[in-house]
């Protein structure tokens, strides 16, 4: 099944041109732009804050699929490892990488590639397919997340820090990726008409 970022390209370019890798290379840079921009917006909870990369994240493993979806992931870890200020509140490098929230970032990819899987499966397409596949999304982000911080601070409190203040916040962008996908399915097969 085509990825919605395959559906509309498709609409608006050459089939041939849809696919290159100059366009798919233009979606990475593009994904990992819109990643970093989205890190930047953030609710400052310690050890771990708030910010709007866990839904950027998933809508681009939906949209892009499995594939270009993890090489945007692995694009912005890459950016971020190597210093470019695209991690949560401008911060960036190897330390932040590996820091107490590193398994929050690897888990992006992780997480990326699941949905890519699943929009392939044909989820994202309805508002309750959408809420599963944002629910198993985030738990993925979750997991990483908390195991590799409960390295640094205890199971308990990782879960109390890393997964508890986020529940609210994750359930209000699982509510707006539920309403964005299915409109966006229905206006590429209303272009495809």
């Amino acid at each position: 099944m085509p990825t919605l970022a395959d559906a509309m390209l498709a609409n608006i370019m050459a089939p041939s041109t849809a696919t290159s890798a100059l366009t798919k290379a233009a979606l990475v840079v593009f994904g990992s732009l819109l990643l970093a921009v989205s890190a930047q917006f953030k609710i400052p909870l310690y050890p771990v804050p708030v910010t709007g990369q866990t839904l950027v994240v998933l809508l681009i493993g939906m949209t892009y699929g499995p594939r270009l979806g993890g090489i945007t992931m692995a694009a912005y870890l890459f950016e971020g490892a190597i210093g470019l200020p695209v991690f949560a509140g401008g911060a960036a490098g190897m330390a932040v990488l590996f820091g107490p929230t590193g398994g929050y970032l690897f888990g992006f990819l992780l997480a990326a590639v699941a949905m890519g899987y699943l929009a392939e499966r044909g989820m994202g397409r309805s508002v309750v397919s959408t809420v599963i596949a944002m629910v198993i999304g985030n738990m993925v982000i979750y997991l990483c997340g908390a195991s590799w911080l409960a390295g640094f601070i205890g199971f308990g409190k990782a879960m109390a820090a890393g997964v508890l203040p986020f529940l609210y916040g994750d359930a209000l962008k699982l509510a707006v990726a539920a309403g964005l996908m299915p409109l966006a399915w229905r206006a590429v097969k209303a272009a495809q008409k």
